[in-house]
């Protein structure tokens, strides 16, 4: 652990939050190496029969929890399932509906992080006694000393490293959260669970959002809500009709595959108006800006941005940072000015802001205006 890593032999004991994977397994392992008193906990979301999908192909249900509990018992870790599927369809799944049918792209592992796992985590922890969560994140929660504050910083195996999608986390929920695995690298975790003979040794690891693990978004948002999304008109950059859509819902900015255009030259969807039903396609060009508005921001590295900052962002989860000028807005939000364009920055993601390694904050992209015609993706 690194000099400013608080240890969960400093604690009160551990909650584990144990998907099933193999990440959270060793995260478990190394948790009870340190003596403290631990709880092994599943989150169950949902059901499959719920979504309709094959229980081998999916994650975060019966599969893993069954995988999960066979670790828990030869760990001899004391083991709970919370079932949260009530809340889980109601704060990710339904918003995750909802933004698709205003014409946004979720980040629905952003939304359970925030609305679902670490408040439901701690405060399952505390019932029992316990007074941290430990999760098997790539991240690292080290305190500054000089403000105080608990900050988040990306793990050191770059590869795996999920700050970007723990930028919500609370100051208190920081306080009492442990990531083991930040220090570590992904071939370290699966060498030692191999020795340790965990069934999960070499499970893959989850690549899709989990109640969609096919990636078909519009066929599971048809299931879902029982409707069904009208055809429309594809038009070009001049508005004329090219071609016929499948329903506006299924297309996200910056798409290329699955179009069914020819147009004699490469088109990628630009953006969508879903009131007239419509999806506009154009050259890559078209997809490139500088400037978005965000909501929703929550500030980790300091207590609220009063000036402007200079720091680098990204706004997608695979996408190295770049350098951007931060500016406080009123209502909370922000504006975000790359030092240069950015292609398919897409309303409903995050932005998240970095300092080095230190996450600073981040918040939902709100909007994203077009500097020369003063239009939104």
């Amino acid at each position: 652990m690194g000099p400013n890593t608080v240890s969960p032999t400093q604690s009160g004991g551990a909650l584990i939050a144990m998907s099933g994977g193999v990440d959270s397994s060793i995260a478990a392992y190394l948790t009870m190496q340190t003596g403290c008193p631990c709880l092994g906990a599943t989150m169950r979301l949902y059901r499959n029969v719920d979504i309709g999908k094959n229980p081998q192909r999916t994650c975060c249900a019966q599969k893993d929890i069954d995988d999960a509990s066979q670790v828990a018992f030869q760990l001899d870790l004391p083991y709970e399932v919370l079932d949260l599927t009530a809340r889980f369809r109601t704060e990710v799944m339904d918003k995750f509906v909802r933004t698709y049918e205003a014409g946004g792209t979720p980040n629905p592992c952003i939304d359970c992080n925030r609305s679902l796992k670490f408040d439901t985590l701690l405060a399952l922890a505390r019932e029992k006694g316990l007074s941290e969560v430990v999760t098997g994140h790539y991240a690292r929660i080290v305190k500054d000393e000089a403000s105080g504050r608990y900050v988040l910083k990306k793990a050191l195996d770059g590869s795996k490293d999920q700050s970007y999608v723990l930028y919500t986390m609370t100051q208190d929920q920081l306080a009492h959260t442990r990531f083991p695995l930040g220090e570590r690298h992904k071939d370290q975790i699966r060498e030692l669970a191999a020795e340790l003979g965990f069934p999960n040794a070499q499970k893959q690891d989850s690549q899709d959002i989990c109640f969609v693990p096919d990636g078909d978004y519009g066929a599971f948002l048809e299931a879902y809500t029982g409707k069904t999304y009208p055809t429309g008109d594809f038009l070009d950059e001049n508005g004329q009709p090219v071609g016929t859509h499948r329903g506006a819902v299924r297309y996200t900015l910056g798409q290329r595959k699955g179009l069914g255009l020819a147009m004699g030259h490469p088109v990628y969807v630009c953006g969508k108006d879903m009131a007239a039903n419509t999806v506009s396609v154009g050259p890559e060009s078209s997809l490139y800006r500088k400037t978005l508005i965000a909501d929703g921001v929550n500030w980790i590295a300091i207590p609220e941005l009063t000036a402007p900052l200079r720091c680098k962002a990204k706004t997608r989860y695979r996408q190295q940072e770049e350098w951007a000028t931060v500016m406080p807005l009123a209502d909370g939000k922000v504006q975000v000015t790359f030092d240069e364009p950015q292609r398919a920055m897409t309303v409903g993601q995050a932005v998240v802001l970095y300092d080095g390694d230190t996450v600073v904050g981040g918040g939902t992209i709100l909007s994203v205006p077009d500097e020369e015609q003063g239009e939104t993706l």
